[in-house]
C-alpha cells in the first residue's frame, strides 16, 4: 500500500472530532443544546474540554470529567459556547491560545451566543461576519468583527449562532453541512424540535417596551464590566498584531 493509500485509509477510519471548549460561568444551554444534536453526528466523537480539565460549573450545573484543553491535539470542529463570563474568559490568554491552536487546524470554527467574543479574542474572526447574543453584539466590532443579526451566521468555515437557544438552529445547520440535510432532519424529528413558544418575546424587536425595559434594567449593572473586559481583550489582540507586524 502506498503512503497516499495509507493516508486515505486513515482519513476514512478516523471519526469526525468535535471539541466543545467550555469554561466556568458559561450558560449551560449554549453548550448542552448543540451537544445534544451534534453528539448524534454519524461517525463522530465529541470531546468536552475546559481550561483546567475536571469539573466545570455553569449556571448551577456541574459538568464532570472534562479534558484539559491543552491536552487535545486536534479537532475537525471546535465550538465555543458563551455566557456572562465570556468577556472575562476572553482575557484568559492560555485558554484563548488553545482555542486558536485547535481552530487553525479545524475544518469548522464555531460558537454560540457570546462564545463569538471568545473566538474574536483569537483574532480569527477579524473582518468576518459573526452572530452573538443581541445584547452583546455591539462588542464584536472592538475585535474587528462584523456583527450579524442572523440566528445563524456563516462566513466561510466560520459558523456562529445567536443567543442561547439559537444554538439548536446552529447545530442543525452544522449537521446538514457535515452529515447531510436528511440526517439533520431525521435528528430534528427524533429530538422533536418544533419550537412554538407561548410568548412572542424572544427578540428585542418583538418584545414589548415594558419587557425590554425590565431586561435592560437587569443588564445595566453588569454591562460596564463586560465592556471593560472586552476592550481589554481587544486591546491585547491589537497589541499582539502590532508586535507581529514589527517583528
Amino acid at each position: 500500500m502506498s503512503q497516499q493509500q495509507k493516508t486515505d485509509a486513515k482519513t476514512q477510519t478516523e471519526k469526525f472530532r468535535i471539541v466543545f471548549a467550555i469554561f466556568p460561568g458559561m450558560t449551560h444551554l449554549d453548550f448542552t443544546g448543540p451537544h445534544q444534536f451534534l453528539s448524534r453526528t454519524p461517525h463522530s466523537e465529541v470531546i468536552v474540554a475546559s481550561p483546567a480539565g475536571g469539573p466545570v460549573e455553569a449556571d448551577g450545573l456541574t459538568f464532570a470529567g472534562t479534558v484539559k484543553i491543552s491536552d487535545v491535539d486536534r479537532c475537525d470542529l471546535i465550538c465555543v459556547p458563551g455566557g456572562v463570563a465570556a468577556t472575562k474568559v476572553a482575557l484568559d490568554q492560555a485558554f484563548v491560545g488553545d482555542i486558536r491552536r485547535l481552530a487553525l487546524g479545524a475544518k469548522y470554527i464555531t460558537s454560540v451566543c457570546t462564545g463569538s467574543l471568545i473566538l474574536a479574542a483569537t483574532g480569527l474572526l477579524k473582518d468576518k461576519r459573526a452572530a452573538c447574543h443581541w445584547a452583546y453584539r455591539d462588542l464584536l466590532p472592538l475585535f474587528g468583527v462584523i456583527p450579524d443579526p442572523a440566528r445563524v451566521a456563516r462566513d466561510g468555515n466560520i459558523i456562529t449562532g445567536g443567543g442561547v437557544t439559537a444554538g439548536i438552529d446552529f447545530a442543525l445547520t452544522v449537521l446538514a453541512e457535515i452529515a447531510g440535510e436528511e440526517t439533520a432532519k431525521t435528528i430534528q424529528l427524533g429530538l422533536e424540535y418544533a419550537p412554538a413558544p407561548p410568548f412572542d418575546s424572544g427578540r428585542p424587536e418583538l418584545a414589548s417596551p415594558e419587557i425590554r425595559a425590565r431586561y435592560d434594567y437587569v443588564m445595566q449593572a453588569m454591562m460596564p464590566t463586560r465592556l471593560a473586559e472586552a476592550k481589554e481583550a481587544a486591546g491585547r489582540l491589537m497589541a499582539e498584531a502590532g508586535s507581529a507586524v514589527r517583528s
